[in-house]
């Protein structure tokens, strides 16, 4: 049976209270300094996680991240496996199926209600490098 944990990356910077991190397996962690790309003016640099979170787990960590994800700030994270992706927006979460555009031209429209830069609401279902 093929692995059905999830992968995605969480941004440190992105929480009110990131002691999640501690709770996940991290495979990776690199640290951006802050462009005006990112639109994040309020920090100086991105800390990405790359996490991977146990099939048993999403449920709970995804609920866990809308909780403490910025209120003052528009953030999301995500994570997905083959057959779904878990949005997180602060007290709000999707889970798509990866085989329906459709879910994700909805999050895409909540994610820019927010003010989150378009550029950053690509979730084509193409693979990702740290994917493969």
């Amino acid at each position: 049976m093929a692995n059905q944990n999830y992968k995605g990356v969480i941004i440190e910077e992105s929480m009110e209270d990131n002691s999640i991190i501690k709770e996940l397996k991290v495979i990776n962690t690199e640290v951006e300094s802050v462009t005006d790309n990112h639109q994040t003016p309020w920090i100086q640099q991105w800390t990405l996680h790359t996490v991977e979170i146990q099939e048993n787990q999403a449920d709970n960590i995804a609920k866990k991240l809308s909780e403490i994800l910025d209120s003052e700030h528009n953030w999301y994270a995500d994570f997905k496996n083959d057959n779904f992706h878990y949005v997180i927006f602060r007290d709000k979460i999707f889970k798509v199926d990866r085989s329906k555009k459709e879910q994700y031209d909805e999050i895409t429209r909540y994610g820019v209600n927010l003010g989150i830069p378009n550029y950053q609401l690509d979730f084509s279902p193409q693979i990702k490098e740290w994917e493969r």
